[in-house]
């Protein structure tokens, strides 16, 4: 219990800490036209949410439960002009990625569809941007993944 609640406290109710610290500063933004928007909660998932691999318990339910938050969420400040959208990422290259063994990273490989690689930091940046310019993006989960889906075994 204690590993699972180290996850659960960094993953979960820190980014629940974090909107809770926020909120307050963006409801007392001044709303801009044409609809009024205050700003949009960004949230980070992981393709893991959906399809976890063994040994990921604690790590998949609290990226799950941020999916799950995002909609409950967009509703909940939807009156205040605020929206919520969470991206899910699967391997993207970062300090933590590079850090696989290689045998991990070839067997995550043999499951990209395409693009056939991690994806780069720019592509995730984009993704955030897009979230920001568009206003239709509300209460969704976003998967960036290349169509890769995580292998039971690896």
């Amino acid at each position: 219990m204690e590993q699972i609640d180290f996850v659960l406290n960094i993953n979960l109710r820190g980014t629940l800490d974090l909107i809770r610290q926020c909120l307050p500063h963006m409801i007392n933004v001044k709303p801009l036209p044409p609809d009024g928007e205050r700003g949009v909660l960004i949230l980070v998932s992981s393709s893991a949410a959906f399809d976890g691999q063994p040994g990921q318990v604690a790590y998949s339910a609290s990226k799950g439960a941020i999916a799950s938050l995002t909609l409950p969420l967009s509703r909940d400040l939807a009156r205040y002009g605020i929206r919520a959208v969470t991206i899910a990422p699967s391997l993207f290259e970062s300090a933590m990625t590079a850090m696989l063994s290689e045998k991990a990273r070839k067997s995550l490989e043999r499951v990209m569809e395409f693009p056939v690689r991690a994806g780069k930091p720019e592509e995730f940046a984009a993704l955030v941007r897009q979230s920001i310019e568009n206003s239709m993006l509300n209460g969704t989960v976003l998967r960036l993944d290349g169509a890769m889906r995580m292998p039971s075994k690896m």
